[in-house]
């Protein structure tokens, strides 16, 4: 067994000691929290672990400063050791988990953007944090530039080894004002993006504490706390062109330093989120991270994990953000979509288009950045047509339409089903024909309410123009009330379609009861 000296702090001042061994040295922050882990030590953020012992109740973060330490130097029975010291004379009180952990939280619809926000509960003490909801991105970020108050954020070095797994050659951070969380010197500075706007800042980045709550797939449970998330530090001009209670963006794409991602590292969940998104601005959706299922929903509890059908993700070679970085696939997500089907009859396409080639353009993509489902000219213009001489046989005509949208119809011809305006079907086959998204009347109109001329529904796809970088992206109105399952461990995406045939809705998960 080795044996450890502490050569800086007292024993009374556990927020900050140093303990080494030649030249090993490790920063050890143990931290009152309530993060429900399991009696062993496993990766959290990068050069960081954690460690917790049920017995006595207290989780200690660790995070290794040297990038000299040998993989054997501390084997976990020789950090027990030491941190049962501490465990002994701070007894603090925390949950063990009686299952395994995932996490929770609403999603919120804003009815002047038509984008989606998810709440955090982010700095010390504890806030509720909403922020856009970003299912490509690859970094989260917040507005901090002004009144950004925390005990415990904190700076990542330029020299830190996350700092440079953070990208490529990410520049120092040099500040003439006063320190504060947008400034610092010799801080690892990141290239926080608005997806909506294009529109990108050079900014700190910064960890801090992150809460989120916990769930059974049922009901929400308590929180548990995230204590080193890695997010940068944004002006408050890059919120331009979000809902106007958002305070940043959380991003959810394949990078691993993405919200799920960073929650599947710290608690060794595994890396899979569900998003389902909300009809109504006054009912929230629901994100379910860290869990494959159940996902049980009210009125009849049913678990629509079992709904699920799934086709591959596809990575696209070529990165899309503003700044990207030569040979790194893109962090969005894309599947292979083959054709487009109206009422069962495919649509005359140039299939070409709906494959990725090797500059990165074409293809499917899922995008919360749009609000509605974006198609190259030729394959809006076809999808319209067919769509058009469909809803003739059902004896509807087209009426004055509303940008930006292209066919509209009379509100008082169409009838309304469970599942929305009745309307031709509008498929998306897969990888098989006998895998496909279908697109049901409530996701593929929308009502616009006129004070003259009467009511319209408008078919809610829109003309993204001739040699778009992506062929089709599908937005967040195709996506409202349809379960959508990222699994990145098995690399596919599952569907439910609508869970309106299953009599709920999206609204309709448990956040009411507690465990």
């Amino acid at each position: 067994m080795l044996n450890f000296s502490i050569v800086e702090g007292s024993k009374q001042e556990f927020d900050r000691l140093i303990i080494a061994k030649t030249s090993t040295r490790v920063i050890v922050s143990c931290r009152r929290h309530s993060s429900l882990v399991g009696p062993l030590c496993f990766p959290s953020v990068q050069n960081s672990i954690i460690l917790t012992d049920s017995a006595h109740s207290l989780t200690a973060v660790a995070i290794i400063q040297s990038s000299q330490i040998p993989a054997k130097t501390m084997p976990f029975h020789s950090f027990f050791t030491f941190f049962f010291f501490i465990f002994f004379l701070y007894p603090f009180s925390i949950q063990s988990p009686a299952h395994a952990i995932s996490f929770v939280s609403p999603i919120q619809k804003d009815n002047a953007t038509l984008f989606y926000s998810f709440t955090v509960y982010l700095k010390t003490p504890l806030q509720p944090t909403r922020l856009h909801l970003d299912v490509g991105a690859s970094f989260s970020w917040v507005a901090c530039d002004a009144g950004y108050n925390s005990t415990t954020y904190q700076h990542i070095p330029c020299a830190s080894l996350l700092c440079d797994s953070l990208g490529h050659n990410l520049p120092c951070s040099v500040c003439f004002n006063a320190p504060s969380p947008s400034c610092a010197n010799d801080s690892c500075s990141l290239f926080p993006e608005n997806s909506v706007t294009r529109k990108i800042a050079l900014s700190p980045g910064l960890t801090d504490s992150l809460a989120l709550p916990t769930s059974d797939g049922s009901t929400q449970g308590p929180p548990i706390l995230l204590p080193g998330y890695i997010f940068s530090c944004s002006p408050r001009s890059l919120l331009e062109g979000l809902a106007n209670n958002v305070t940043g963006l959380a991003a959810f794409g394949r990078s691993n330093y993405s919200l799920p991602a960073q929650v599947s590292n710290t608690f060794s969940v595994p890396r899979c989120f569900a998003l389902c998104l909300p009809g109504s601005p006054s009912d929230p959706g629901v994100a379910l991270i860290g869990s494959v299922g159940p996902y049980y929903f009210s009125p009849q509890k049913t678990d629509l994990s079992k709904s699920l059908v799934y086709t591959p993700l596809v990575l696209n070679p070529v990165g899309s953000t503003v700044v990207t970085y030569a040979g790194e696939p893109s962090d969005e997500y894309y599947i292979n979509m083959t054709s487009i089907n109206v009422n069962g009859k495919p649509i005359q396409i140039n299939s070409s288009l709906l494959a990725v080639d090797e500059n990165g353009s074409g293809g499917t993509k899922i995008s919360t950045a749009v609000p509605y489902t974006v198609l190259e000219s030729s394959i809006y213009n076809a999808l319209t047509k067919a769509f058009v001489n469909e809803s003739s046989a059902l004896n509807l005509t087209v009426t004055d339409t509303v940008k930006p949208f292209g066919v509209c119809y009379s509100a008082a011809d169409i009838t309304v089903t469970r599942v929305g305006p009745g309307v031709p079907t509008v498929d998306f086959v897969m990888h098989s024909d006998n895998v496909f998204w279908r697109v049901f009347g409530s996701n593929s109109m929308v009502r616009i309410r006129r004070d003259a001329g009467g009511d319209v529904w408008c078919l809610g796809f829109v003309d993204g123009g001739v040699n778009p970088r992506t062929s089709v992206v599908i937005g967040g109105h195709q996506m409202v009330d349809n379960l959508l399952q990222f699994d990145l461990d098995n690399s596919r995406l599952g569907f439910t379609s609508s869970v309106l045939l299953k009599g709920t809705t999206c609204s309709n998960f448990n956040f009411a009861s507690t465990r």
